[in-house]
């Protein structure tokens, strides 16, 4: 399903691959890893075109904009085009990465 419409959230969030499976989307929305306009809701809130979500994984937050919708997993490429990071967002990740970079901890790294 592709266009104009609602999706629920967690099949959303598993067709726009940020999650590998609906199950690990649906226990990330519920602990409150991912909001839509910046407010704790359930795997099952409805998401349409325009709206504004801020998914954390691990140490990144990504804010990015619905732009299509899916309830089908399909390629990356595809998926990639069901939404838009803002400019904001990526240059805060790679500010992150940077630091992440530098202050690596020598007793992780294997030889």
């Amino acid at each position: 399903m592709s266009g104009t419409g609602s999706v629920r959230l967690d099949k959303w969030l598993w067709a726009a691959r940020f999650y590998k499976t609906r199950s690990l989307a649906t226990a990330a929305i519920s602990a409150g890893e991912v909001r839509v306009a910046r407010e704790r809701v359930k795997p099952a809130r409805d998401v349409k075109p325009g709206d504004e979500l801020q998914v954390r994984r691990g140490d990144d937050v990504m804010d990015v904009v619905v732009r299509e919708l899916s309830s089908v997993r399909g390629a990356a490429p595809v998926a990639q085009r069901l939404y838009e990071e803002t400019d904001e967002s990526r240059q805060r990740r790679a500010r992150a990465a940077e630091r992440r970079a530098l202050a690596r901890d020598p007793a992780l790294e294997i030889r």
